[in-house]
């Protein structure tokens, strides 16, 4: 990457005492670019008094600073007038390297040579930021703007699907055609892709968190995972993209394991979350190669819940074992074309097969009636095992086990003595609104030989808790997980990831 095209990170601080800011700063420092002193944040009596020791900290600190005072209607802590946000940089009491200023604040500044803003409008940064969603005509806001002295534009909007992300990346396209200074991002979990591939698309810089827990706006990444999980300063437009569409997708361990293993091998990739509502329109404009309306060199995608039936009306083609599954997890870009796969079959019977054995002749129960129980049993049917699918819903659970020729069984009160594989396919035990609910007791697991609960996080569900409880031996989620990513992987780029990567780094994470 060119140097001069070094992304900047900027953490953003939002302390209530000028003691608290203070510390803050110092740790700041050590890990970015610049640091954002809100001052609309500071305890108003604090903001009053000690203006001299504010600027006395920031003309101290290593790095570049930009000082805010926000109003409430975009996104600041206090509910500001117009006239004591005019009357504050009037004065022009705090020192620092940038300063933000709204655009309506920006513009009376400009218009009313009388109220001239005192601040050097070459260290000025103009903003907009929305909370509510993506306003229909984003340029219109942009070359208003541009009419303004101001050296830097930014514009900060909330995005409720990755689609979001589009006229962003856009935005700063358009800057970077005008020799225009621009930060635009897209708030929120679906614009996280802005905060990472911003700085590589023009960017002046891009604003992270100091730590995940004191996040300034919505969809902060930490500083920490900006530099060490993504690698932002090797990402650049040569830089394939991968990535995971879902919803949600903010808790996944995939990108952690994607991007250690990319590092470790020495690829010029990057993997990156994108929370998606709308499948289609997603593909149609972000990916696909014939349709999409950014030039970006994507490679391919994971796929997750709930689009793993549904994307398989959007690809060119797919693999016979995905068709027969009924259910897509990879999606590859080859030649134009989009190539749809299932690495969720592999991934379930290579642990399963290393820790049991054979499985010819086996008598297995798959709970549940989604993509991982489907796939689940396409790999048993492969292995010559005997299966039974379980679910709260016979009917669903009937229609799955037709499907690939075994029976279908009520989940309510059902027992397993006598299985020799009980496979929870469900999302029950998963960190989150589910994590205290199983699939099946202690009591109706006694008797059968080998676990496998295909949740991954926690390492240890109440599941296979109970499992241990009835005598059983016990399989992790996080073996499938690793194993279907490395298939993954090697879709992707042609090799196998390097040995033990993906899971060392997914079980580092995952015992945090």
């Amino acid at each position: 990457m060119d140097s001069s095209l070094k992304p900047r990170v900027c953490i953003s601080l939002c302390e209530p005492t000028v003691a608290a800011l203070k510390r803050a700063i110092a740790a700041a420092a050590e890990v970015c670019d610049l640091i954002e002193v809100r001052l609309d944040c500071l305890d108003p009596l604090e903001l009053e008094n000690e203006a001299g020791s504010i600027t006395k900290l920031l003309r101290e600190v290593a790095c570049e600073s930009i000082l805010t005072f926000r109003p409430s209607q975009e996104g600041g802590h206090r509910q500001l007038d117009d006239a004591t946000r005019q009357a504050f940089w009037s004065a022009a009491i705090f020192s620092a390297s940038f300063f933000d200023v709204e655009l309506d604040l920006a513009e009376k500044f400009n218009a009313n040579e009388t109220s001239m803003l005192p601040i050097d409008w070459s260290r000025t940064i103009c903003s907009h930021h929305n909370f509510v969603g993506v306003p229909a005509r984003l340029d219109q806001i942009y070359d208003r703007m541009g009419r303004t002295p101001a050296r830097i534009l930014k514009i900060a909007v909330q995005a409720d699907d990755a689609i979001d992300c589009l006229p962003v990346f856009q935005l700063l396209e358009r800057a970077r055609e005008d020799g225009r200074e621009m930060i635009a991002i897209a708030m929120g979990t679906a614009g996280v892709a802005t905060r990472i591939l911003g700085p590589s698309r023009g960017a002046f810089l891009t604003y992270a968190s100091l730590r995940d827990a004191t996040a300034t706006a919505p969809g902060q990444v930490s500083a920490a995972d900006l530099r060490e999980v993504y690698r932002l300063e090797k990402i650049d437009r040569r830089t394939q993209i991968c990535g995971l569409i879902g919803r949600p997708v903010s808790h996944s361990v995939s990108p952690l394991m994607h991007n250690a293993a990319f590092a470790a091998a020495g690829t010029n990739a990057v993997y990156v979350p994108f929370e998606v509502r709308d499948i289609k329109t997603f593909i149609k404009r972000m990916i696909h190669p014939l349709t999409r309306e950014l030039d970006w060199n994507v490679r391919g995608l994971s796929v997750t819940a709930p689009h793993k039936f549904a994307v398989m009306d959007h690809l060119d083609w797919i693999e016979p074992a995905a068709q027969e599954i009924g259910a897509v997890n990879t999606i590859v870009i080859e030649s134009g074309a989009l190539h749809g796969y299932n690495t969720d079959a592999p991934g379930f019977i290579k642990p399963l097969v290393q820790t049991f054995g054979d499985l010819r002749e086996a008598r297995c129960a798959v709970i549940g009636g989604g993509g991982a129980a489907s796939a689940a049993l396409w790999s048993f049917k492969q292995a010559g095992a005997k299966a039974t699918v379980f679910a709260r819903d016979i009917a669903k659970a009937s229609a799955l086990g037709e499907r690939f020729g075994f029976d279908g069984m009520q989940l309510e009160g059902a027992r397993f003595q006598g299985f020799d594989v009980i496979v929870n396919a469900t999302p029950l035990g998963t960190v989150g609104q589910f994590e205290n609910e199983v699939p099946a007791t202690a009591f109706q697991l006694r008797g059968a030989q080998l676990v496998y609960d295909l949740v991954y996080n926690p390492t240890e569900t109440k599941f296979l808790r109970g499992a241990h409880e009835a005598g059983c031996k016990a399989l992790g989620g996080l073996a499938m997980l690793v194993a279907q990513a490395a298939e993954q992987f090697n879709l992707w780029t042609g090799a196998p990831p390097p040995d033990g990567v993906m899971y060392q780094t997914a079980l580092k994470r995952l015992k945090k």
